[in-house]
């Protein structure tokens, strides 16, 4: 049985990509998070009712 490195290359570089790319897509989305929580402050900092 012959092995063929070209191909075995191919498949470990693409997934090498697809790792890359997910933990870059996560680092995005986990920035945009913690954006979006800081900018909630009614969430965070509720007011009392009463003192309206």
């Amino acid at each position: 049985m012959q092995v063929n490195y070209f191909v075995i290359g191919v498949v470990i570089l693409l997934g090498l990509a697809l790792l890359i790319f997910l933990i870059l897509r996560n680092r995005k989305d986990e920035k945009d998070f913690e954006k979006d929580q800081l900018d909630d402050n009614d969430i965070t900092n509720p007011q009392d009712p009463s003192k309206d």
